[in-house]
């Protein structure tokens, strides 16, 4: 191997090993070129206004990323950067895939608490996906991801513009984000996919232990997906999940034993047969997630109706109507000892400029208990103290979403 001086000196400040040097230069040009020319770069940057009628912005109780610090005014959400090259057509096909977050979506995403190890910490910046995508020819493949990935949950997911609707239902805010594990999945035919995974924990916080080794967050999913055969049926769906394990919910305040959380979605998309009208209905349980007023005893439920119309080839609506229920604590602090919210949402989606998508949407949140858990009072003269004053929330938003 004959080195230039450059690469001694760099060698020798220990920048570079010598190791790394010769394995490549033992590599052909070719395979690195061709690696590189197959990885893709895609993503997207969100902003938004948001205003809430009314007095007081401190409690939003239900709603992710629209809190204190978002209403009434502008805002950066999120920008979100993917490198990926997804497995080919041979048998033993290999991949990658890394999204990374900047802005303050990143830090609801991500909540983890970094405690001087290994686990992430709440940021500015947060990696949401980075995996390994190995495939293995067995029957139609079985293919593996290790790494952090998203969960298996949900009718939503949290790129905004993915979903029907801009802000997130009560549903997405009981399900967990990511996790850090082994996920495999396998196509039986054309429709349907079963999946299947061990991860460290049901809470988010890439590289997070359960404080038990053998304490594992085990995972499972079924989807069916209409093909093209099923003429007007196609493209419909019905997924359903289950997940149980660790999440930092202890069984007593202050004690060091822990419950585990178990979470269910089923969720069904259906193509009408009308041209551009879809339904969608999804269900979510959660039982024993953490709860601060009643730590390992809670549970909660939630359940979501959608409606979609595509108008045009620029223009599409799309309707929300989300109920939510839970032990007292799940969402705020009850007189009755139980926890009920309904919201209605309505969005336009207007597609005007090249890779842009610009929506509109109004929403409507109100408890259905005889509480009052929105807003904040006004204070008056000589008035000490604060606190949640509004039986009902209106918020109105618009969303500005360039794709690349």
């Amino acid at each position: 191997m004959k080195l230039n001086h450059w690469t001694v000196g760099l060698a020798a400040a220990g920048v570079v090993s010598l190791a790394s040097v010769a394995y490549a230069e033992e590599q052909p040009m070719s395979q690195v070129l061709t690696a590189v020319s197959q990885t893709t770069l895609s993503g997207y940057v969100d902003t938004s206004a948001i205003w809430k009628f009314g007095t007081g912005n401190a409690y939003l109780p239900g709603r992710a990323f629209d809190g204190v610090g978002k209403l009434d005014g502008f805002n950066f959400n999120v920008a979100e950067v993917t490198l990926q090259k997804t497995p080919g057509e041979e048998q033993w096909a290999a991949g990658y895939r890394v999204d990374m977050l900047l802005g303050p979506d990143a830090v609801g995403y991500n909540v983890a608490v970094g405690n001087g190890s290994n686990v992430s910490s709440p940021s500015d910046f947060g990696v949401k996906q980075a995996y390994v995508d190995l495939r293995l020819p067995m029957g139609t493949g079985i293919d593996l991801k290790m790494g952090t990935f998203n969960t298996i949950l949900g009718y939503e997911v949290f790129e905004s513009y993915v979903n029907p609707n801009y802000s997130r239902s009560f549903g997405w805010q009981l399900e967990p984000t990511q996790h850090t594990g082994l996920l495999a999945s396998y196509r039986f035919g054309e429709a349907v996919t079963l999946a299947g995974g061990v991860a460290n924990t049901h809470m988010t916080g890439i590289n997070q232990r359960a404080p038990v080794e053998s304490q594992k967050t085990y995972m499972a999913s079924l989807s069916i997906v209409a093909p093209d055969s099923w003429g007007a049926l196609a493209g419909s769906g019905l997924y359903a999940g289950v997940m149980d394990g660790f999440s930092g919910n202890r069984k007593a305040p202050g004690s060091n034993e822990f419950k585990d959380t178990t979470s269910f979605y089923v969720g069904v998309q259906l193509k009408t047969g009308l041209e551009g009208l879809s339904v969608g209905a999804a269900y979510d349980y959660r039982e024993d997630g953490f709860n601060a007023l009643r730590p390992g005893d809670n549970w909660a439920n939630a359940v979501a109706g959608y409606l979609t119309f595509k108008a045009s080839d620029h223009l599409s609506f799309a309707g929300r109507l989300d109920y939510t229920s839970g032990s007292d604590g799940t969402w705020y602090d009850s007189v009755e000892g139980k926890n009920k919210l309904l919201s209605a949402t309505i969005t336009a989606d207007y597609a005007l400029w090249a890779n842009v998508l610009a929506r509109f949407e109004f929403r409507w949140d109100t408890c259905l208990t005889n509480d009052k858990p929105y807003g904040g009072r006004t204070l008056s003269d000589g008035e000490t103290g604060s606190g949640p004053s509004n039986e009902n929330a209106l918020t109105v938003a618009a969303n500005l979403v360039f794709k690349f």
